[in-house]
C-alpha cells in the first residue's frame, strides 16, 4: 500500500488534559470576642458659670467598669467625683466656691470606628461615643454658705449637706490601642443637672464638662484569628482533536453508571450570630445551581454551634435559626421546601477539630 493511501485512510488523534491552577491563598477572619475591662481616668472639670473660666477649673477622676458585648455596643458602670466649682459677681468683684460631689453612671457605648470600618483588632485608633444617666450626690458645701451670709440675693438655692440629683450625660472617646489587653484614652462628656446644683438661680439647668485621659484594662483575648481553608482550585480541562478524514463510527462500549451526584456546603456564622455571611450566599447559590440541575435531587440543612461559647440551650436555639435561616434561603432562591430536610444539632455534635469552625451550617444534596 502507498504511503499517500495509508496517509488518507488513517486517523490522527490527538487528546491531553491540562490542569492549571494557582492555589488561593488562605484568608485571615478575625472574630471579636465579648469581654469585660476596667477604665481608670484622671483629669479637670469646668463647671458652666458667669466668672472666668479659669475660675471654674477643678479636678476629676472617673473609675469605671464595662462589657463589650460586641464589636460596636457595649456598656459602662462607673463612678465620677471629686471637686466641682461656682461663682458669683459682686460689685465688680469675682467670688468662686468649691463643693465635693460623687456621680454614679451607668452608659450605653458605642464604637464608631467599628461601625463603618472592617472589624480589625490591630487597628490602632478608635473613635466612640456614648450616653448615660446617673445620681449626682453633692455635698461639702461650706465655702458657699460663707458666701451666703453676705450675699443672700445671689445664691438663691443654697444648699447644705447632702443633696441628690439626676444627671443626664453625654460624650465622646478616642482610644489608642498599645496592645490587645491595654489602651490609652482620651475622653470628652457634657453632663446636665438640675437649677439648683451650683447654688444659685437661673431659670435653666446647670452643666458641667469632664476632659479626662486614661487607661483600659481588658480581661481576657479581645478577639480569635482564623486561617480559613481555600477554596480548591479550578481545574481547566482542554481535549483537542485533528482529523484528516472521517473515521469509522466507534462501536458503542457498555458503560457502567456513575454514582450519584453529591455536593457540600458549609456556611460558617460569626459567634453568637446567625447572620449569613457574603461568601454564605455564595455557596447557597451553588447549592440552588446543583439542585436545579439535578430536578431529583434532595438537600440536608444541618446546624451547629461551638461548644465553647454560651450554654447548651443557648447553642441549641442558635444552631436552629442558623438551620432555618439557611433553609429560607434556599426556599427563597426556588428550591421546593419539600426538597430540603431541616434539622439543628446544638453542640452535641461538633463536625470540625477546630472550635471556632463549629459555628456552621452544613448543606449536603445528592
Amino acid at each position: 500500500m502507498k504511503l499517500k493511501n495509508i496517509l488518507l485512510s488513517g486517523i490522527l488523534a490527538m487528546s491531553f488534559t491540562a490542569a492549571s491552577a494557582q492555589q488561593p491563598e488562605p484568608q485571615t477572619e478575625y472574630v471579636f470576642n465579648p469581654h469585660w475591662y476596667l477604665q481608670l481616668q484622671v483629669g479637670g472639670q469646668y463647671t458652666l458659670g458667669e466668672v472666668d473660666m479659669g475660675d471654674l477649673l477643678s479636678p476629676n477622676i472617673q473609675i469605671s467598669g464595662g462589657y463589650e458585648f460586641n464589636k460596636v455596643v457595649g456598656a459602662r458602670l462607673g463612678v465620677n467625683f471629686w471637686r466641682s466649682k461656682g461663682g458669683i459677681t459682686k460689685s465688680g468683684t469675682d467670688y468662686d466656691y468649691s463643693y465635693s460631689y460623687i456621680a454614679p453612671m451607668i452608659d450605653a457605648t458605642f464604637n464608631i470606628t467599628n461601625l463603618f470600618c472592617e472589624y480589625n483588632p490591630e487597628r490602632r485608633w478608635y473613635f466612640g461615643i456614648f450616653g448615660g444617666i446617673g445620681l449626682n450626690i453633692g455635698l461639702d458645701n461650706d465655702d458657699a454658705q460663707d458666701l451666703y451670709v453676705d450675699y443672700p440675693n445671689n445664691l438663691q438655692y443654697i444648699w447644705d449637706g447632702t443633696k441628690v440629683r439626676f444627671v443626664a450625660r453625654v460624650g465622646a472617646t478616642l482610644d489608642y490601642r498599645i496592645s490587645d489587653a491595654i489602651s490609652l484614652g482620651l475622653e470628652l462628656n457634657a453632663n446636665t443637672l438640675s437649677d439648683k446644683y451650683n447654688s444659685k438661680k437661673a431659670g435653666n439647668s446647670d452643666w458641667y464638662f469632664d476632659a479626662l485621659i486614661g487607661l483600659k484594662y481588658c480581661f481576657g483575648p479581645t478577639y480569635t484569628k482564623r486561617e480559613l481553608p481555600p477554596p480548591p482550585a479550578p481545574v481547566e480541562r482542554v481535549v483537542e482533536r485533528v482529523v484528516e478524514k472521517p473515521a469509522p463510527a466507534p462501536v458503542a462500549e457498555e458503560r457502567k453508571p456513575l454514582p450519584p451526584a453529591k455536593i457540600r456546603r458549609e456556611i460558617f456564622f460569626s459567634i453568637n450570630s446567625n447572620q449569613i455571611k457574603e461568601e454564605g450566599y455564595t455557596k447557597i447559590q451553588e447549592v440552588v445551581d446543583f439542585m436545579t440541575a439535578n430536578p431529583e435531587s434532595e438537600v440536608s440543612v444541618t446546624g451547629y454551634a461551638d461548644k465553647g461559647t454560651g450554654t447548651k440551650a443557648i447553642n441549641e436555639r442558635i444552631s436552629k435559626k442558623r438551620a432555618d435561616i439557611v433553609t429560607e434561603e434556599l426556599v427563597k432562591r426556588g428550591v421546593a421546601r419539600d426538597r430540603i430536610t431541616t434539622k439543628s444539632m446544638g453542640d452535641s455534635v461538633q463536625p470540625f477539630n477546630d472550635n471556632d469552625m463549629n459555628r456552621v451550617t452544613i448543606c449536603i444534596a445528592e
